[in-house]
């Protein structure tokens, strides 16, 4: 519940009747191969998504469910009685269906957000989340394709607020990307919209050293190495030789200098450097790359054991139409997986068993 930046304490009581062993179980049982990456991650082992969607489309058929595809749902209407009279779309021709229940996953699609506002609830305003940060014009671009790991994020925003993070880093052409930079982003992404996509980003390039350990490693290089180049020597083999060169150049350091030619005000500024290099972030990655939607129904207006609407009896809500949004590694895959779970069970029940 951690990972879910909005919804996670709301979650405890859906994951606790399908969580991700359940998922893992059901998709296995359905005839879905899963491999386990090193970090915990799971991928079908044809390492396809539409093995997955494949999968789900077999398990439809099996329970003998009817799929419309090519169809649009433009308009939902509650029946006099019970049930939803649907208008639908197929190319140029408009249709109707009726419904008992209805469920809606539409992601964040806006149709879906339209279609539960026209059913009576309210919406969250929906803003991009977990996306990459750019830094127009920053020395930093030169080293496009570099990766870190870790590396440590402090984000300050104009108002005053902080968000940290510390995982593995990507540079790119345009800014910042990689897990670091996503979970950054999914936990500031409304305090972000609301200054612009604008702040200070301080990244700490060795998180594993203390700072004792960091100004060891600089003093001993200088006492050690003496007679070598810095541009010849890092401070430890495991700091990029792309990256020494740039903090070098960010201190105005030649990298021909000798390690006994150090001066102290060139020391503090190397150490400063390592530990906390300033950026400015000058807005989002390409337009179009954000990965999920935060915002949504609120969760207040949805029953968390059945995902059944409050206000329109028959009507559920599910997946990332709801006010939930999880960081990267298969979060917001598991809260649609378990809303879409406890949704089709509950639409099975007939309704003098949820009375």
């Amino acid at each position: 519940m951690g990972h879910y930046p909005r919804g996670g304490r709301a979650l405890r009581g859906p994951f606790s009747r399908f969580a991700t062993g359940d998922a893992v179980a059901w998709f296995e049982a359905h005839g879905l191969e899963l491999v386990e990456e090193p970090d915990g991650r799971l991928f079908p082992r044809a390492n396809r998504s539409q093995a997955v969607v494949a999968c789900l489309r077999r398990a439809a058929t099996a329970a003998g469910v009817r799929l419309h595809t090519g169809v649009s749902l433009l308009r939902a209407t509650p029946s006099a009685g019970d049930g939803f009279q649907l208008e639908l779309r197929r190319g140029s021709a408009r249709l109707t269906m009726g419904a008992g229940r209805l469920v809606l996953a539409t992601g964040s699609h806006p149709s879906g957000r339209q279609l539960a506002s026209g059913l009576g609830h309210g919406l969250v305003p929906p803003v991009p989340s977990l996306f990459t940060l750019a830094l127009t014009g920053d020395p930093l671009l030169a080293l496009a394709g570099l990766a870190v790991d870790p590396a440590e994020l402090e984000l300050k925003l104009p108002d005053g607020q902080r968000f940290r993070e510390r995982a593995p880093m990507l540079i790119t052409h345009w800014g910042l990307s990689g897990p670091a930079v996503l979970r950054l982003t999914a936990f500031a992404a409304r305090d972000l919209r609301t200054c612009g996509y604008r702040g200070e980003l301080r990244i700490h390039w060795a998180p594993g050293l203390g700072p004792s350990e960091l100004e060891h490693r600089l003093l001993a290089c200088r006492e050690h190495q003496a007679r070598r180049q810095l541009g010849s020597w890092r401070p430890w083999p495991e700091l990029s030789r792309r990256l020494w060169s740039h903090l070098l150049q960010r201190c105005s350091i030649p990298a021909e200098q000798r390690w006994a030619d150090l001066s102290r005000l060139q020391y503090l500024a190397l150490l400063e450097a390592l530990r906390s290099s300033h950026h400015q972030v000058s807005g989002r990655g390409p337009f179009g790359e954000e990965f999920v939607t935060a915002g949504g129904v609120p969760l207040g207006e949805v029953n968390l054991a059945t995902m059944e609407s409050r206000l329109q009896p028959g009507l559920f809500l599910v997946g990332e139409l709801l006010d939930v949004d999880g960081v990267t590694g298969g979060f917001n895959f598991q809260h649609c997986w378990t809303s879409g779970w406890l949704a089709g069970k509950a639409c099975l029940e007939p309704p003098s068993a949820k009375d």
